[in-house]
């Protein structure tokens, strides 16, 4: 902190208020959820919510700490803090297994999820790195090193395995983007290996949202046949895999293609054409194969959820059990809700949702307070989204920029995937409602996040680059 400066000097108030208020409901719906009439007493530490309240204050703690530290000190020591914790999560995957996941680091009762911070190492040296490069300018180089910083945890959270924060790694991906960042020096470098092609520029990088959109619809339509076969009641003996009859749709659409612009097209147009869709089938070929063969060889419980999330089979009392109890106990709220404290379906005593303080917190929040009151806790979220999004777009540095957006895309993704899960839209990968479930590791972790985030913007003045 500089010298005659306050520690509240320049502080995003709004943010900052929004922030409070979730982590105060989030405790409040804690303690209604796994509240035990025996010890009522929310500083019972012997109980869950009495944890979590330890949690809240060490939460605060540490974001006081971050506050009196000068602002620069977290770009000049973005790289110590992520090999710390890179070291941290090699160091897990030689701890015991709990709950099925190498993923704790600690003793007994007490531990912490490095993963969780690693996020935040990742986010600074993401930050740091590419606001230290031209982007107009960047290469092959510059576009394999942005995306070790963030494949490097990545891998090692696979190891654990944790899939849900695997997954809330490719939010960086959508940061990159913003600031430009794109994978067309390496399209390029591999486009121009085949002879007789010279590319000077590609448009994967612009077009990167359409790109990613497409991709995903594929690898919906492949694991919807995956496990079916084509039949022809004329030729009774002939069976085509599901996946390939893919592949001979997009073959299907590819000619159609050229065989019109063989009649409307110059002859550029139709070379041009004919190399983009040529590689474009191969690329997409290779997606659908790729994710069959992936999917066909998972573990049972892993292709049990993607099944039954694509609706291709029903397990309501089984394999389904969690998915279909949460969305009845949303359900059962109705408009109003029933009450603080009178959740029946989610509570942790009738325990017909499982894990219903941590990865279904927003379940028994909304059994409780009904439609009004989950609509209320989604604006809070959307307001603190789109004031971190504010807050990026307004800085002079690129560095504070970068890692606020960073900030707001792993809080979209931990939102919209827990909230997801609650109501059947999201699989079940089991990752928490940011400041609102139960778990130390996840409250201080993102409670830094923001305190880091609140001084750097609190001092966007002195930072410039």
């Amino acid at each position: 902190m500089r010298k005659g400066e306050k520690i509240t000097t320049n502080i995003d108030w709004p943010l900052f208020s929004v922030f409070m208020i979730l982590m105060l409901l989030g405790l409040a719906t804690v303690y209604s959820t796994a509240y035990n009439p025996e010890a009522p007493n929310l500083f019972d530490f012997t109980q869950k919510y009495g944890k979590q309240f330890v949690w809240l204050v060490v939460s605060l703690f540490l974001g006081l700490l971050v506050l009196l530290i000068d602002a620069d000190i977290y770009r000049k020591f973005a790289t110590p803090i992520y090999l710390f914790t890179v070291v941290l999560l090699v160091v897990v995957l030689f701890m015991p297994a709990k709950f099925g996941a190498r993923a704790w680091l600690g003793i007994g009762t007490l531990g912490i999820q490095p993963a969780e911070f690693a996020k935040i190492g990742t986010a600074l040296l993401l930050a740091k790195y590419i606001s230290s490069v031209n982007i107009k300018l960047q290469n092959l180089q510059t576009v394999m090193i942005a995306n070790l910083i963030i494949l490097a945890p990545m891998i090692l959270i696979l190891l654990q395995p944790d899939a849900g924060t695997f997954v809330v790694y490719t939010s960086f991906l959508f940061v990159m983007y913003r600031e430009g960042l794109t994978y067309d020096p390496l399209v390029l470098k591999v486009v121009n290996l085949i002879p007789g092609i010279k590319f000077k520029q590609t448009w994967v990088g612009s077009h990167f949202i359409p790109i990613l959109f497409a991709v995903v619809f594929l690898v919906v339509a492949t694991l919807l046949v995956s496990n079916n076969t084509i039949t022809f009641d004329s030729l009774p003996g002939v069976k085509i895999p599901g996946v390939v009859g893919v592949i001979l749709t997009l073959a299907t659409m590819s000619i159609a293609v050229l065989i019109i612009l063989r009649y409307i097209g110059s002859k550029r147009d139709r070379k041009n054409a004919l190399f983009i869709i040529v590689i474009g089938f191969s690329l997409c070929a290779s997606i659908s194969l790729s994710v069959s063969t992936l999917f066909q060889g998972m573990a049972p419980h892993q292709k049990d959820r993607i099944e039954l999330l694509l609706g291709l089979r029903e397990d309501i009392d089984g394999d389904d059990y969690n998915r279909n109890r949460a969305m009845a106990a949303v359900g059962s709220g109705r408009f109003l809700g029933k009450g603080y404290n009178k959740a029946s379906v989610s509570s942790v005593e009738s325990n017909h949702v499982p894990e219903s303080e941590t990865d279904f917190i927003f379940c028994p929040f909304a059994e409780e307070w009904g439609f009004l009151g989950s609509f209320i806790l989604v604006c809070l979220y959307m307001f603190m989204l789109f004031r971190i999004i504010m807050i990026a777009e307004r800085q002079k540095s690129r560095f504070i920029r970068i890692y606020a957006y960073s900030v707001a895309m792993i809080l979209f993704y931990h939102f919209a995937v827990n909230i997801g899960m609650d109501i059947g839209f999201a699989p079940v990968i089991g990752i928490p409602l940011p400041f609102f479930s139960y778990g130390g590791s996840s409250m201080m972790s993102f409670s830094m996040f923001m305190f880091i985030l609140l001084k750097l913007d609190s001092q966007r003045s002195y930072i410039l680059q």
